[in-house]
């Protein structure tokens, strides 16, 4: 329950910050400041914000194992699966073809482009794996997914606590953003190898 609980904390600001977008997009009052970048294209935007919103509150309740042995996992997934691909594809096609957001740079292009192509991949194999009934690997790769989607999260903390001690700058603003997906994906993959080693301290105990 606390792991869902600390993942929807972190999820709070950029579902925030995501439906605020959308609101303005509607015509609504600006609640955060407009970006023009997004003027001429904005269904990839609504997409992608759509898409995230309800695979990053959703998806954190794939990690309850309660819910998994009431067959929720299951039910949900068949969903989550295609709304993860939509996050990644749209992010994909955003950092192709709208401008780059004024005070980031070429490194910033890169780790999007890395993040956006690894959480499709991931989702891809995470699948296949759960068609193979191989239920580690599904877990696995599905963690990853969320690591990654998650990563605007962690990048509000980065950014924040980074430029806070050590200023701002191109640069300094790419490694910061870049350092949100990596701290999620060392998470995920902590997660992913220690699952073995508590299963079997549970077989011993019940020995």
């Amino acid at each position: 329950m606390f792991r869902i609980v600390g993942l929807l904390a972190l999820s709070v600001i950029p579902v925030f910050g995501g439906t605020a977008r959308l609101v303005e997009m509607s015509g609504g009052p600006e609640l955060i400041p407009a970006d023009a970048r997004f003027a001429d294209s904005a269904i990839p935007l609504a997409l992608h914000i759509v898409a995230a919103i309800g695979y990053v509150i959703f998806g954190a309740f794939q990690f309850s194992a309660r819910l998994r042995r009431a067959g929720w996992h299951r039910r949900a997934g068949r969903a989550l699966a295609p709304l993860g691909l939509a996050v990644a594809l749209s992010a994909l096609w955003m950092t192709l073809f709208y401008a780059r957001k004024e005070g980031t740079g070429e490194l910033l292009w890169l780790f999007r482009l890395l993040a956006s192509t690894g959480m499709a991949a991931s989702i891809v194999l995470g699948v296949a794996a759960i068609r193979e009934r191989d239920i580690a690997r599904h877990r696995a790769w599905m963690t990853r997914a969320y690591a990654l989607a998650l990563g605007a999260g962690t990048q509000a903390l980065t950014v924040g606590f980074g430029e806070a001690a050590f200023g701002t700058g191109v640069v300094r603003t790419d490694l910061m953003m870049g350092a949100g997906w990596a701290i999620n994906l060392a998470v995920a993959e902590w997660i992913i190898r220690r699952r073995p080693a508590v299963r079997r301290r549970a077989v011993l105990a019940g020995a």
